[in-house]
C-alpha cells in the first residue's frame, strides 16, 4: 500500500473531561506521526492506517463539541519540505527507519 501525507490538527473543548480526551487523542497522534505544533500533526500513513486512526479517534472526542481536520498532502514520494514554507522557527522533520 501507498502511503500518503496527512496534516491532521485537533480542536477539543476545555475542560477535565476535554483535557483527558485532548490527553487520549494527543497520544494516539504521537504514535502516528511528527508533532510538528501544538495541535497538528505530520503523518505518512496508509489508508488502512488512516482508517484505523479515525476509528480510535472518534471514540475518543465528544462529537458535538470536538474536531478533528485531516488534509490529504499527496504521495510520500513527494517531498514535503519543497512545497512547505516556515516563518520563524525552522521545521525540522523526524528521520524515521523502519525496522521489520
Amino acid at each position: 500500500m501507498s502511503r500518503r501525507h496527512y496534516l491532521i490538527t485537533y480542536d477539543v473543548a476545555s475542560g477535565s473531561l476535554g483535557d483527558k480526551r485532548r490527553t487520549r487523542l494527543f497520544n494516539l497522534l504521537e504514535g502516528q506521526g511528527d508533532h510538528a505544533q501544538f495541535s497538528v500533526f505530520l503523518c505518512e500513513l496508509t489508508q488502512a492506517e488512516l482508517a484505523h486512526f479515525r476509528a480510535q479517534a472518534c471514540e475518543i472526542i465528544n462529537t458535538q463539541q470536538d474536531q478533528i481536520l485531516v488534509l490529504d498532502l499527496g504521495r510520500t514520494e513527494n517531498s514535503l519540505e519543497h512545497n512547505l514554507e516556515v516563518l520563524g522557527k525552522p521545521y525540522t522533520p523526524l528521520t524515521r527507519v523502519l525496522v521489520v
